[in-house]
């Protein structure tokens, strides 16, 4: 296993959850990444192990970053990398596994490989993938997110639609198989990322990612800054809307797409799904829900 910067011992966890996001191809906007970035920072996550970055990147795609100190002298490189962490949920079934890192550029088999051997070792049973693509989306809209699983007990649990996608994959999909055939429950959830607001970051994208995230894992995620955000997001597009009268024709058209998809579920499933998520936060005494999620009358906000 090519494993550096690992502790003298392996921490001791109980019936851990991975997360996994990946820069690259994977991670339209930073949406999937900022995910696993704001766990690691509301969970107060702690680094245990990275992977060699020699045995799976091509340093002249993913350069190495040199840091001076106070006098203007380099004082180290950082390399790129994958790193784990761990953390331990407020009143959470089990911990969880972070994942973070830069999509490899070779042996992605054997990259799978050592993180799914040290998931095992670590006692692990599921693993969850993070993605995010550009999309005929409209930012007016909550953000779509789809789940795919080949687990039938997490299938049904989560209300996923079988996928029906062929063709090329990146290091998430790669993953999700990998774990697959190792025997572990592996459930990948992915984003859509409008794409003319393809530049990063898309906190509204981040944000839809989390709470499906925080179904999965029974886990209460602080959401901290990120509603607002989402909302000063839209706004900014709503302006450059305005702006632009093809921009704001092109949103129309999509606005209309999305509503005729949309108009059953909007009205049943959706909203249930919202208030229950509701309930389970007041049960576990975290107050009433932030901007852009749903009280007891139902939605508050576009996010």
């Amino acid at each position: 296993m090519s494993l550096i910067e690992l502790e003298d011992t392996l921490p001791a966890l109980v019936r851990p959850t991975v997360i996994a996001a990946f820069e690259g191809w994977n991670d339209a906007a930073d949406s999937a990444t900022g995910v696993v970035e704001h766990l690691e920072e509301v969970w107060k996550a702690q680094p245990f192990a990275a992977l060699d970055p020699e045995d799976y990147y091509d340093f002249q795609v993913n350069r190495p970053q040199v840091a001076l100190d106070d006098e203007g002298v380099t004082s180290s490189i950082s390399w790129p990398s994958t790193r784990l962490s761990f953390a331990r949920p407020p009143l959470a079934p089990g911990d969880v596994v972070l994942v973070r890192g830069i999509e490899p550029s070779m042996r992605w088999r054997t990259f799978c490989r050592d993180i799914l051997d040290l998931a095992t070792r670590l006692g692990a049973t599921t693993v969850v993938t993070l993605g995010a693509l550009l999309a005929d989306a409209p930012h007016t809209r909550p953000v779509p997110v789809t789940g795919i699983t080949s687990n039938e007990e997490l299938q049904a649990s989560l209300s996923l639609e079988p996928s029906r996608y062929e063709g090329p994959t990146g290091i998430v999909g790669v993953l999700q198989s990998a774990a697959t055939d190792h025997g572990l429950r592996a459930v990948s959830f992915w984003a859509a990322v409008p794409h003319y607001v393809a530049q990063p970051p898309c906190p509204k994208a981040t944000l839809a990612l989390l709470q499906r995230v925080e179904d999965l894992v029974d886990a209460t995620v602080p959401m901290g800054d990120l509603p607002e955000q989402a909302k000063a997001w839209q706004r900014g597009v709503d302006e450059l809307a305005r702006e632009d009268a093809e921009v704001r024709e092109y949103v129309e058209s999509l606005e209309q797409e999305r509503d005729t998809v949309d108009l059953p579920e909007a009205s049943g499933e959706a909203i249930a799904k919202e208030f229950e998520r509701y309930l389970k936060r007041r049960q576990r005494g975290d107050g009433p829900p932030g901007p852009g999620t749903v009280g007891p009358t139902g939605p508050t906000g576009p996010v």
